[in-house]
C-alpha cells in the first residue's frame, strides 16, 4: 500500500483513536500491516530491527496525515518488550491492538541442525510474543477493569502471526515450524485467559507471501540479523512448486496479507478469539 492509498482510504473511522502495536515493520508484511492499520485511523508503534527502515514506515504515515512513532530493536532483546509497550502509552496512551510480526527462518534437516538455530526461532517467534503481551498485560487489566466499572465494553485486539509450516510442519524447518506451532498454543490460552478484559486473540496463518525472505531466485543470497548471515529467497524450482500447489495459482502479496491481519483488527470481529486464519489462497502443506 502506498501513501496515496493511505490518504484515499474512505473507512479511515475504523479504528480512529487505537493504538497499534507492530513488530517486524519495516519492510515486507509488516510494513503493509502497519499501513493498512495507519490507513484506517490507529495510531502506530512501528518496530523493525533496523533503525531506518522503521523511520521509513513512520515518515510514510505521517506524510498521509497519520500518527505513528519508531521503536527499532531486536524483539528478542531483554527489555525490548517493556519499551516498546511503553512508547506507544506515553505518545498516544493506549495499548487497542498488537501485531506479532517479527520473525525470519534458520532452516537445516534436524540431523544439521544446531541448538542455537533452534534457540533462535524459538525466542524470535514465541518467546519474544510473550514477552510483549506479558508487557501489556497490566495496562490492558487495569483499563479493562475500568471500562467495565463503567460499563463499556471495550474490545481490544491480538494478532499473532503463524506459519502453514506452524499448522501442517514443512521439511527443513523443525526449528520454525515448532516455533510457529507454539504460536497456536500461545493464543488459544491467551483468548481464554483474558476473554474477560475483551480481548480477542487470534492468529493469522501464512502461506506463501512474496517478500524478501520468500523472493524466487537461484542467486545465494544472505541478510545480516544479530550477527548471524541468514539465507534468503528460495530456488526458482522450488517457488514453482509452491505456487503449483496454490489453489489460487500464485503467491500472495504482503497487501493481501495485511488485509487477512486486518480482518481481527477490525470491529466487525468483535466477537471471534482463539482462531486461527490461514492466509494462503488455499495453500495446505
Amino acid at each position: 500500500m502506498d501513501t496515496q492509498a493511505l490518504q484515499k482510504d474512505e473507512r479511515m473511522a475504523d479504528l480512529a483513536g487505537r493504538t497499534a502495536y507492530v513488530t517486524g515493520a519495516g519492510r515486507g508484511i509488516g510494513r503493509a500491516v502497519a499501513l493498512k492499520l495507519a490507513s484506517k485511523g490507529a495510531a502506530v508503534v512501528v518496530n523493525d530491527l533496523d533503525a531506518e527502515p522503521a523511520e521509513a514506515v513512520v515518515a510514510e504515515i505521517r506524510a498521509a496525515s497519520g500518527r505513528a512513532a519508531a521503536v527499532p530493536g531486536s524483539v528478542s532483546a531483554d527489555g525490548f518488550a517493556e519499551r516498546f509497550i511503553q512508547t506507544g502509552i506515553d505518545q498516544f496512551g493506549g495499548v487497542d491492538i498488537i501485531v506479532n510480526n517479527a520473525g525470519y527462518t534458520r532452516d537445516a534437516l534436524i540431523g544439521k541442525m544446531t541448538d542455537q538455530q533452534f534457540d533462535a526461532m524459538m525466542d524470535v517467534h514465541v518467546k519474544a510474543p510473550f514477552r510483549i503481551l506479558r508487557a501489556a498485560s497490566s495496562f490492558i487489566r487495569d483499563a479493562a477493569t475500568a471500562e467495565a466499572a463503567e460499563g463499556r465494553e471495550v474490545f481490544r485486539k491480538v494478532v499473532n502471526i503463524s506459519s502453514v509450516a506452524g499448522t501442517s510442519g514443512n521439511v527443513g524447518q523443525v526449528n520454525y515450524s515448532s516455533a510457529k506451532s507454539a504460536v497456536l498454543g500461545l493464543t488459544k490460552t491467551l483468548s481464554k485467559e483474558w476473554g474477560r478484559y475483551k480481548v480477542n486473540v487470534n492468529c493469522v496463518a501464512f502461506g506463501y507471501i512474496e517478500t524478501r525472505m520468500t523472493e524466487a531466485s537461484d542467486e545465494k543470497r544472505v541478510i545480516e540479523i544479530e550477527g548471524e548471515q541468514i539465507a534468503v529467497g528460495i530456488p526458482e524450482k522450488v517457488a514453482r512448486g509452491m505456487i503449483g500447489m496454490i489453489p489460487l495459482g500464485r503467491a500472495g502479496t504482503p497487501a493481501e496479507a495485511a488485509d487477512g491481519v486486518y480482518l481481527f483488527c477490525a470491529p466487525e470481529s468483535n466477537y471471534v478469539s482463539g482462531q486461527v486464519l490461514v492466509v494462503g489462497g488455499g495453500l495446505s502443506l
